[in-house]
């Protein structure tokens, strides 16, 4: 057995079958000369009583001296137990990033997957997370193996996404269409469910570290638009004048209850009747992006909702055709609504956002606000006491009667301070009056 020189390799010949040339170098180190003349190196061993061959890689692209260095190091591993024919397979077998994504979604969808409250992630946010992984993280890493990511690659997928290099408007059904632009919102928020999809590949056992951990995103843009006082008139009258056209009248009707409630989109417009409880004058919603969610209705909100209510309300109170269809189309009617009009930039959440701004600007605290909206650890429940259900209520009736008075041309002047001193004098006599008043009632009903 002569030492493999290139000179050696290079002159073996080639049979009607394949020929090993062995090293006398390094034992269990050769030369595979396959019968079309290919040449590969490679090391046998034993690993538990059987003969193992592991190639190392083909002459020309490695060199005899540079295989025989791989040798020594592959068969010192087997020295130590470790089988590198094994090693191989499972790396071949790796999980990859689609792969990954593909479990987490089952996952989630299954209820496995838990979100920032510690229940189950939603249905709406788990297609969200579905169209980012299908339109950025598959396109740019399904490939990769789960173990080969490191922060550098993620520091690259967020710059593919933020430039549009993942950008696409594609046909996705017979009326639906996927129009992915990119940006550095997209990339950060992107990031930040690459980021929870390896938590969850750590909770696995299927790796070790999060590679998108420390990861230096870009700043997503916030949302500061709000109405202005005159702005609300302008959307009253326009909600007005949509309300008497039966082709966007539910919309618009929708589009009212949003303002004088500062509920989310899907919140009104997948409303149940049996949600709406006017004994209590809230809200009782079932699923919210928090999960069950109490919140405090506004008498002018009820009205709205309780206009034209069936003689037996059941099912949806904006059904789309029967009363247990979703109303889909309010998308489109939004945007019939208000394209070309002064109002075009405005979003559900935009009335949301006024809403809450609103009861600040009439000296609401922010954890009655946070109550209102129903964000998380504020909305009411029935661990609250009669008296906080009743000024959150009353806080309810304030915002949203004040929202209705602007939508309906009203315009006010209002003191420079919410502490204004004639105002709570006159606040606190007509509080007095209505107790003289009730005590009244009682003792003459007694």
């Amino acid at each position: 057995m002569p030492k493999l020189t290139k000179t050696l390799v290079d002159r073996a010949g080639t049979s009607d079958r394949d020929d090993f040339i062995w090293d006398d170098d390094v034992p269990g180190f050769g030369l595979r000369v396959f019968k079309s003349g290919k040449r590969s190196y490679l090391i046998q061993y034993r690993m538990g009583g059987r003969t193992r061959r592991y190639t190392i890689g083909s002459h020309g692209i490695w060199t005899p001296e540079m295989a025989r260095k791989q040798a020594k190091i592959l068969l010192a591993s087997v020295a130590q137990g470790e089988d590198p024919a094994e090693v191989k397979r499972l790396d071949a077998k790796a999980m990859t990033v689609k792969e990954l994504c593909e479990t987490y979604l089952d996952d989630a969808k299954k209820g496995l997957v838990f979100g920032k409250g510690g229940g189950p992630k939603k249905p709406l946010t788990i297609n969200t997370d579905e169209g980012r992984i299908r339109r950025h993280i598959i396109p740019l890493l399904g490939a990769r193996r789960v173990k080969d990511i490191r922060p550098s690659d993620v520091n690259r997928f967020l710059r593919d996404v933020a430039s549009g290099k993942t950008a696409v408007d594609v046909k996705t059904k017979a009326r639906g269409r996927a129009i992915v632009k990119g940006g550095p919102g997209a990339a950060a928020r992107s990031v930040g469910l690459l980021g929870g999809i390896f938590t969850y590949a750590i909770e696995q056992g299927i790796v070790d570290a999060n590679p998108a951990r420390g990861i230096r995103k870009p700043k997503d843009k916030v949302r500061t638009r709000r109405l202005s006082e005159a702005e609300y008139g302008v959307l009253g009258r326009l909600l007005s004048e949509r309300e008497a056209d039966e082709s966007t009248a539910l919309a618009a009707k929708i589009i009212r209850v949003l303002a004088l409630t500062g509920c989310r989109r899907n919140e009104i417009v997948g409303l149940k009747w049996s949600e709406v409880d006017d004994d209590r004058s809230c809200l009782a919603l079932e699923d919210s992006k928090e999960g069950a969610s109490i919140r405090p209705a506004g008498l002018r909100a009820l009205d709205v909702i309780n206009l034209n209510s069936p003689a037996e309300p059941k099912g949806l109170v904006f059904p789309g055709g029967s009363e247990a269809t979703i109303y889909h189309a309010f998308p489109k009617k939004w945007k019939a609504i208000f394209e070309g009009t002064d109002l075009a930039d405005i979003t559900p959440h935009v009335l949301r956002h006024s809403f809450a701004s609103l009861a600040n600007d009439l000296g609401f605290t922010e954890a009655t606000v946070g109550a209102m909206l129903g964000h998380a650890g504020g909305s009411v429940t029935s661990r609250y006491v009669h008296v906080v259900d009743t000024a959150l209520v009353l806080a309810a009736d304030t915002v949203s009667g004040f929202i209705h008075a602007l939508m309906s041309g009203m315009v006010f002047k209002r003191a420079p301070s919410a502490l204004d001193r004639k105002a709570r004098e006159a606040a606190i006599t007509r509080l007095l009056a209505k107790a003289v008043n009730d005590d009244a009632d009682i003792a003459e009903a007694a």
